[in-house]
């Protein structure tokens, strides 16, 4: 009889395992919220209890939002179980020029009025003198930029007036998604360490060994194994397509800096400043702010990237500086499925953490995985080949949409940021839209995946904020321009209307403690 595929074996936790346990058990082994009693497949997650998770990974995209309702855990707990707070996008300082003060742009979340019917870029691109792309296209620009939250105490769960992700502790996140997937979703979890990895005839992993509990079997294996790539990298040698000539950056401090008061604001974006040889991240959680130094190593000593991070926060040299060293090659494995074995997360590859892709990456790997599931042993090599090749699209964009915003920055002050800007480190199929988009705003039909990572407004955002300068469109039809001035005039008032009604971050996340959301 042809061999089922009912065993799945994940092997590390962190945000990968548990996300991909999680959607796995959510789609396969529950009906309307309730765990079935006949589960259709077992899914057993082992996570070495001596390896500790990266847990830098701080911030969401709004996909977050339907994880955690497909998952059936409530904003209210994730909210104040993780520390989290909303996030409205990327605030970008220093890109373009490198005057931190007043070189800034956002690229917030709500995507532009009108589409897809309209590109109301095109129709902004005569009025650039007068206002900003993202404040004349969508009302979140002030909001966001002033601390302002995207919903009020009485907008249900999950819902918005501003779209939004998160921000969060990653451990406090990974430690909810356990309880939450062990105690409600069924997934069987084996705290061990890995010594070996056994495999059958045709090559197929037929087992992990675990010091604890011996051989643990199973018809499906998940890498969530972090950067060592356990199974996929070591055992089945797959190698990492690395990305250095692209995206230089490798190595980034990390620290934890508290408020100095329990009423401090909280940002509403993950503010991103770029300097000499890299840039800084400063991520608002609820509890603390999580900062941190991504530089090139090339380009950049230790001792240098630690000097950025004690200027940025106003630190003399003998302040302590309690900050985790992390090191990491840009790339991402050639393949994200061999033979019965898919990796997720950084097991499957990982970039720098500009725009937040990792966790987005996550989700759309472990989503797409529940969804494809191979039915039988026969049916697993097509469903690789398919996985396979929205790994390679995945990446081949967040490699590209990264890369814009070094490429089209006008920095030439240090060799970091002329080294970026030169023709022989952009990809080809960048440098033909950057040309393509000289003549006409960038649109859909100019991203070639079907369900892409980072849409045209995306770019959109990140090359009009940056300064990009595009020709005027030569033809508008006059019906089309009523409409984008309607739009421009709508996003004026309801940009008025929510500065006006929007309560700031720290006073919604106060009221959510106090009363919660509204369930759906």
């Amino acid at each position: 009889m042809e061999k089922v595929i009912n065993n799945v074996v994940i092997v590390g936790g962190g945000s990968a395992g548990w996300l991909t346990a999680g959607l796995l058990a959510a789609r396969h082994n529950m009906d309307q919220g309730q765990a079935l009693a006949n589960p259709r497949i077992t899914i057993t997650l082992i996570e070495s209890p001596d390896v500790a998770t990266i847990g830098v990974g701080e911030g969401t995209w709004p996909s977050m939002r339907q994880t955690l309702a497909t998952l059936g855990i409530s904003e209210t707990a994730f909210l104040l179980e993780c520390d989290a707070s909303f996030k409205q996008g990327s605030l970008f300082r220093g890109w373009r020029t490198g005057d931190v003060g007043r070189d800034r742009y956002l690229h917030p979340f709500t995507l532009p009025s009108g589409q897809p019917e309209l590109n109301l870029s095109e129709h902004w691109l005569p009025f650039r003198e007068q206002v900003a792309f993202a404040d004349a296209v969508c009302g979140q620009t002030q909001p966001a930029l002033t601390g302002l939250a995207p919903k009020t105490i009485s907008t249900p769960e999950f819902h918005f007036h501003n779209n939004y992700g998160y921000h969060l502790d990653a451990g406090k996140f990974g430690q909810l998604l356990q309880a939450h997937c062990t105690n409600r979703l069924g997934v069987r979890y084996l705290p061990a360490h890995i010594d070996s990895v056994q495999s059958d005839a045709q090559g197929d992993i037929a087992a992990v060994v675990t010091r604890q509990h011996g051989p643990v079997k199973g018809d499906l294996f998940i890498d969530c194994s972090g950067a060592r790539s356990l199974l996929l990298g070591q055992h089945l040698d797959v190698p990492l397509v690395e990305q250095h000539s692209v995206l230089f950056n490798d190595r980034a401090l990390a620290v934890q800096v508290p408020y100095e008061s329990e009423e401090d604001p909280i940002a509403s974006c993950t503010v991103a400043t770029a300097n000499g040889a890299g840039w800084i991240w400063d991520i608002g959680l609820s509890s603390r702010r999580g900062v941190g130094a991504v530089y090139a190593s090339a380009f950049s000593s230790e001792a240098d990237a630690e000097q950025q991070l004690r200027t940025y926060l106003g630190l003399d040299q003998n302040a302590t500086l309690n900050a985790r060293s992390l090191q990491f090659t840009p790339g991402y494995r050639a393949v994200c499925w061999k033979n019965n074995c898919m990796a997720i997360g950084m097991a499957a590859g990982f970039i720098e953490p500009l725009e937040a892709s990792a966790l987005a990456l996550i989700e759309t790997m472990a989503s797409a995985f529940a969804e494809q599931l191979p039915p039988t042993r026969a049916t697993l090599p097509l469903i690789a080949q398919r996985m396979n090749h929205l790994h390679q699209q995945q990446w081949q964009q967040v490699i590209e949409f990264l890369k814009l915003h070094y490429v089209v920055s006008q920095r030439e002050d240090t060799p970091y940021w002329r080294a970026h800007r030169d023709a022989s480190s952009i990809p080809s199929e960048l440098q033909e839209k950057l040309a393509l988009w000289r003549h006409r705003a960038p649109s859909d039909a100019d991203i070639s995946q079907k369900r892409p990572l980072f849409p045209a407004a995306s770019y959109q955002y990140v090359l009009y904020g940056m300064g990009f300068d595009t020709a005027n469109p030569v033809h508008i039809k006059p019906s089309q321009q009523r409409k984008a001035l309607t739009l421009f005039d709508e996003n004026r008032k309801r940009t008025h209307q929510l500065l006006r009604t929007l309560p700031d971050n720290r006073t919604l996340i106060n009221k959510v403690r106090q009363f919660g959301f509204q369930k759906i």
